[in-house]
């Protein structure tokens, strides 16, 4: 995990979203994290970074605004990169509470100082100018507590694990193929958990028609958002 004197990268991706990337290690080894800041009336930050991230992810957001005004801390699913800092943003920002699915909510509720903004499959969360919208994707890729965000006016898709490429060297924003880099990943440590909804789940997040898929591991993808889910639904149908 990234030593905590580690500097966030910050870039905005689209029009009020800041992409938060931390590369750790070298070469092979090279791995890097990934946050998204949305600025508003009632600023969001998608996953916390772990406990070891936590003073930069910190410092890199009050390059942005500052950390108290923070109103919505989010996560896809339980992991330490997700939600690992979140009592820290919360004593931090003293009017910010968790966001996440109606499954999390109930099993990972006692872990955070604040209770979490519980969110039902297609429920919208008024940010101000711009919405997100949550979308449960249980075991996509892992966890049953799992789902995402979809930023509408930009269509940005904050979507967590999905599309995990390795190597810490990475531009904030791509047009080139993600999905070859990530399926390699895939296959070499197999961290999906291949639920049998999946297919119809991608088929769900593909409908958002997403301009930008958001990544947590890896660089962050313009372009067609649906065509990409899609074909990472065939590459996952090859290898069941």
């Amino acid at each position: 995990m990234a030593d905590s004197s580690t500097e966030a990268r910050v870039t905005e991706v689209a029009d009020g979203i800041y992409q938060l990337h931390t590369p750790v290690g070298t070469g092979k080894a090279g791995f890097s994290f990934n946050q998204y800041l949305l600025v508003d009336d009632a600023p969001l930050l998608f996953h916390t970074g772990s406990r070891r991230l936590f003073p930069s992810v910190r410092a890199a957001i009050a390059r942005v605004m500052p950390v108290e005004r923070l109103r919505y801390v989010a996560f896809s699913h339980c992991e330490s990169d997700e939600c690992g800092a979140m009592n820290e943003l919360l004593d931090a920002a003293p009017q910010a509470v968790p966001v996440c699915g109606r499954i999390a909510a109930m099993v990972d509720a006692d872990m955070f100082d604040r209770a979490p903004r519980a969110l039902e499959e297609g429920e919208v969360l008024e940010l101000g100018e711009r919405r997100v919208r949550w979308l449960d994707a249980p075991h996509l890729p892992h966890g049953w507590e799992c789902g995402y965000l979809f930023e509408e006016s930009t269509a940005t898709l904050l979507c967590g694990d999905l599309f995990t490429q390795p190597g810490a060297d990475h531009p904030a924003l791509t047009r080139d193929d993600i999905l070859a880099p990530s399926e390699a990943m895939r296959r070499s440590m197999d961290y999906y958990a291949h639920g049998r909804d999946a297919p119809q789940l991608l088929e769900k997040l593909a409908a958002t028609s997403p301009r930008m898929v958001a990544c947590m591991h890896g660089r962050a993808y313009e372009g067609d958002g649906a065509a990409l889910l899609r074909e990472l639904a065939r590459a996952l149908a090859r290898t069941a």
